[in-house]
């Protein structure tokens, strides 16, 4: 067997540190179920491509952001590398909690937000790293996310993203479907927050959903966010006559 195939994913567990203070019950972040859960239990941490889903407000962008900072990522996204940050705004989840490192595993990664991509954008310009480098705020918002998944997403790692699909037409979603399977099938690992019901349907995905009770494991059918979908599209009339009327 090939040496790879004994290596372990970039990211096995997410854990508690011990010797973390404790936060304040009732006060943000400690009062999202979804991390209380994490802090009491810790996330296994599967290969491949991990998705959490969830309504807004429900702690999946806390969570996702916790663990990349936990990684070595900025808080506003790029590699381990990148020190890009403007206004700090992330809890102190990431300095609660430790990741334990796959055996073997690469060290490569990279952390995407749709909400920091304009300042992102223009660090990345300023601090080149490829040659010739994409002049990112000359292209549509969708056309500059694609291009930094084409320069940056392209060696088994461990990737970060949240919320990717703010910045993507349908077709587009559909070839970022094609970029995790490839990463995920080069030994890479991904875990992405979204709303998206297309981009959670990627075959083989593990899928984690985040609400009222914490922290569950879910089949893409059985979620909310495709039932919900699936009932709107089937006939829009119902919902939109109790908003619009």
């Amino acid at each position: 067997m090939r040496s790879r195939d004994f290596r372990q994913p970039p990211v096995v567990k997410v854990v508690p540190r011990e010797d973390a203070p404790r936060g304040t019950p009732g006060r943000w972040p400690d009062s999202i179920p979804a991390v209380r859960e994490l802090l009491d239990a810790g996330l296994d941490l599967q290969p491949g491509v991990t998705f959490l889903v969830g309504e807004n407000g429900s702690g999946k962008s806390t969570l996702l952001e916790g663990i990349a900072m936990a990684y070595g990522f900025s808080a506003e996204g790029g590699s381990a590398s990148a020190q890009h940050r403007t206004r700090p705004s992330e809890s102190d989840l990431s300095e609660r909690i430790r990741l334990q490192r796959g055996i073997g595993a690469p060290r490569w990664g990279y952390f995407l937000r749709a909400e920091t991509m304009h300042g992102f954008y223009s660090y990345l310009e300023e601090n080149p790293t490829n040659s010739p480098e994409p002049v990112f705020h000359e292209m549509s918002h969708g056309e500059s996310f694609l291009a930094v998944l084409d320069t940056r997403f392209d060696s088994p790692g461990f990737y970060c993203l949240d919320e990717p699909e703010a910045a993507l037409s349908f077709s587009s979603t559909l070839t970022l479907i094609a970029t995790l399977r490839r990463i995920a099938d080069a030994g890479g690992q991904v875990l992405c927050a979204t709303h998206s019901p297309v981009l959670a349907s990627l075959p083989g995905a593990h899928i984690v959903e985040v609400g009222e009770w914490g922290l569950r494991a879910s089949a893409w059918e059985d979620l909310e966010l495709v039932t919900h979908w699936r009932s709107y599209l089937a006939a829009p009339e119902r919902y939109l006559r109790h908003l619009l009327d």
